[in-house]
């Protein structure tokens, strides 16, 4: 798994980041999701090599990076805060402008760091979703009954931990056969740790509060993201049936957006990496002109 990356834990300031990097060529970051690990990309990031420096870390609280104290208001595991490990990681290690891709989760943390820090960020990547603000201002019926998740994970009156912890497997139903098994038995540690659950569950009440709160205020001062965008969601992913236009919610977020459906579910990475790998070489790789 990640044949010719380094794996090594990079202290980035407020935490220590374990990560997996290598290629060569222009700089790109990858993102991933609840309740992954950076091993989830292991079938994508060795195809993106040929071109590109490719960084792959486990996101504060998630996997074997630092999981922070928390506090009243979940702002350690905010997407800001993440954003700021993942700009001082690509300092470190040497990149001061690169690309982003972000899932699920992840995507929040991509779209923070293009918001917060535009002159880091040449090309943003969202895979799978709309801003974490756009989403609750929007929450419908349809919307609470298939993410429920969102407001069982976020609320603190009976603890979703205790429920996790209980059976994590019962809650979490991945196979070795979706992710592969190394990937696999990378995620069930991460699961069955309680402070890993107990962490990724404040990423979610971060997102309630402090995330949510992020992002109205960029969208009342009119902020934008400044590099181009692709947008790309699952057609077989519920995402598609809650919003009849990603792309065009996207536009109200940044000036250049292009999207569309790929045929899969929710994991990109798993189920299609072979086209995955080549909408970002595509998006990646155009010129600046031709990339919206």
């Amino acid at each position: 798994m990640f044949e010719g990356f380094t794996l090594e834990r990079i202290d980035v300031g407020e935490v220590e980041l374990r990560v997996r990097h290598g290629g060569r060529g222009a700089p790109v970051l990858l993102l991933h999701g609840h309740p992954r690990t950076h091993a989830t990309w292991h079938r994508v990031a060795p195809l993106l090599t040929r071109d590109h420096y490719v960084v792959c870390p486990d996101l504060r609280g998630y996997g074997q990076s630092s999981k922070p104290p928390t506090t009243a208001d979940h702002s350690p595991y905010s997407k800001r805060a993440m954003a700021r490990d993942c700009l001082e990681l690509m300092r470190r290690l040497g990149h001061e402008r690169f690309a982003v891709v972000g899932h699920d989760r992840g995507l929040y943390v991509a779209q923070r760091l293009a918001l917060d820090h535009p002159e880091a960020v040449e090309r943003l990547v969202i895979l799978g979703g709309v801003p974490i603000g756009e989403a609750l201002r929007r929450c419908d019926a349809r919307f609470a009954a298939a993410w429920y998740h969102w407001f069982f994970f976020g609320q603190m009156e009976k603890p979703a931990e205790r429920v996790i912890n209980a059976d994590p497997d019962a809650w979490y139903t991945a196979t070795a056969e979706q992710m592969g098994a190394e990937a696999y038995e990378d995620y069930r540690r991460a699961i069955h740790d309680p402070e890993t659950v107990h962490a990724m569950l404040e990423d979610y009440r971060a997102g309630l509060g402090v995330d949510r709160a992020a992002d109205d205020a960029d969208q009342a001062a009119g902020r934008k993201i400044q590099c181009p965008v692709l947008v790309l969601w699952g057609a077989r992913d519920d995402v598609g049936d809650l919003y009849d236009d990603i792309p065009g919610i996207w536009r109200d977020w940044a000036g250049d957006v292009t999207g569309h459906a790929l045929d899969c579910g929710h994991h990109f990475a798993e189920e299609v990496p072979e086209a995955l790998a080549a909408e970002l070489h595509a998006f990646l790789d155009a010129p600046r002109a031709a990339a919206g």
